[in-house]
């Protein structure tokens, strides 16, 4: 028997030897490429490319360049665009951006208010009207300190351009008096004939004020409507994106908010700090109008590291005209020492660690807004690109594409009474209406007696 079997087994192996291999047609062979290639009986052969003489003479890196050139210029264009817009309209935006960057302190009061049963309402209102009070508390007191310091002024003035005449003719410049008066000849002059700026500016004041206070009524108008229902308007607004692109934006934005929060909150401190340095120095150096220093440096810190030196440099001045210069020179190192403190350890220790922004890329922002949008852009320059780098930083992370956040606005229900202003064409849309007929079903349900159908007939 194992005879047989092997016998048969080296036929079948002879005839499989002298078979030939199986020809497969010319179509179906696949040649040996970086990419993968399907061809099929039927397809034709990948067409040549078109020579035109320039591409074909061009480097990888000249075309790779190059298509990132035209890319950068499409992206700058649009931004250029976008600032355009911005600057056009800087009476709406900066209002805007002053209410949510208020509401950035806010909202987290507002939160605790409510977690501790306050009515919404209620917080609403204690935080706003406590925010004006104490606005309004900081700009009486700052006038009152000024017109109690500004007690003999004239005289003192009079006695400081004494000083520094004196200091013209006897001091290194050693200049006469007929040169003096003539500069300031030359200096009234100058003033004459441009008066008409003067009388130009003196008439705008009005639309300026009129600017002022309708920007002011913005702010508090958008202030209201961010802490009434501010997650319902960042879910209107996150309905504007892409439905696969929501869980991206709604994330940014969170994390961009915030960095916001954070930002406010420890500009706030490293202000506070700042002009308590800079008024206690003030009032230890006998300089007078110390209080309305130590408000004007806490607003100026608001705008970092350049706004705390132009409002110490007020204090410098005032310390020159009414104490002199060895008293100026004090002054001048008490802001120095505060500068010196805040940028070597408040802003690496305390803003780096809330914001994550290099204090290099600090200064380079609040110049550049400075310089695009005077103070308005420098003030405003920190916290945007600090919530830009947070929401580049998100979106980069891929973070969202794992643990997607819920989408605003896709839940049953309306997000907002505020933007249900359409009528909806179904009966008992949203959550009451389905606890209604719900509860209208179980109603009916009870009251049927057993046995008995919908139509009232009966069955055993």
């Amino acid at each position: 028997m194992s005879d047989s079997t092997g016998r048969a087994g080296r036929r079948w192996r002879v005839r499989l030897r002298g078979r030939a291999a199986p020809q497969l047609p010319a179509a179906t062979l696949v040649t040996r490429s970086t990419e993968p290639q399907v061809l099929t009986r039927d397809s034709a052969p990948p067409a040549a490319p078109i020579l035109n003489g320039v591409d074909e003479n061009l480097s990888p890196g000249i075309r790779l360049a190059a298509a990132w050139s035209w890319r950068l210029l499409v992206v700058a264009a649009a931004i250029a665009v976008f600032g355009y817009m911005v600057i056009q309209l800087r009476l709406i935006v900066i209002p805007l951006l002053v209410a949510v960057l208020v509401s950035a302190l806010l909202v987290p009061f507002v939160g605790f208010l409510v977690r501790h049963r306050w009515p919404k309402g209620v917080a609403v209102a204690v935080s706003m009207v406590g925010t004006l009070l104490l606005v309004a508390g900081l700009i009486t007191l700052a006038a009152t300190q000024i017109a109690d310091g500004s007690v003999g002024l004239r005289e003192r003035l009079a006695t400081s351009y004494a000083a520094f005449k004196e200091f013209l003719l006897v001091g290194p410049l050693q200049l006469s008096e007929s040169e003096i008066n003539n500069y300031l000849d030359q200096l009234w002059t100058v003033v004459q004939n441009d008066s008409q700026v003067f009388i130009s500016g003196a008439l705008s004041v009005g639309s300026s004020i009129g600017h002022l206070a309708a920007g002011l009524l913005l702010a508090l108008f958008s202030l209201l409507f961010i802490l009434i229902d501010g997650k319902g308007i960042w879910a209107w607004i996150v309905r504007f994106f892409p439905r696969r692109a929501r869980g991206a934006v709604d994330g940014a934005g969170k994390a961009g908010w915030a960095t916001l929060g954070n930002f406010a909150k420890v500009q706030i401190l490293v202000a506070s700090i700042d002009a308590v340095g800079i008024g206690s120095g003030a009032a230890l150096l006998g300089v007078p109008m110390a209080v309305p220093i130590a408000i004007l440096v806490f607003l100026g810190s608001f705008i970092p590291i350049v706004g705390a030196v132009a409002t110490g440099i007020v204090a410098v001045v005032i310390a020159l005209i009414f104490n002199g210069w060895p008293i100026a020179l004090a002054m001048l190192g008490v802001v120095l020492l505060v500068q010196q403190v805040e940028g070597h350890v408040l802003q690496p220790l305390i803003m780096g660690t809330a914001v994550k922004v290099h204090p290099l890329a600090v200064v380079l922002v609040v110049a550049a807004g400075a310089l695009l949008a005077g103070i308005p852009g420098a003030l405003f320059a920190v916290p945007v690109a600090a919530v830009l780098n947070a929401m580049t930083s998100y979106i980069s992370g891929g973070t969202w594409r794992s643990d997607l956040p819920p989408i605003p606005g896709t839940s049953t229900g309306v997000s907002s009474p505020i933007w249900s202003t359409v009528p909806q064409s179904r009966p008992g849309y949203g959550k009451a209406g389905t606890r209604a007929s719900r509860a209208s079903r179980a109603a009916s349900t009870t009251t049927r007696t057993p046995g008995t159908t919908t139509d009232g007939e009966q069955h055993p």
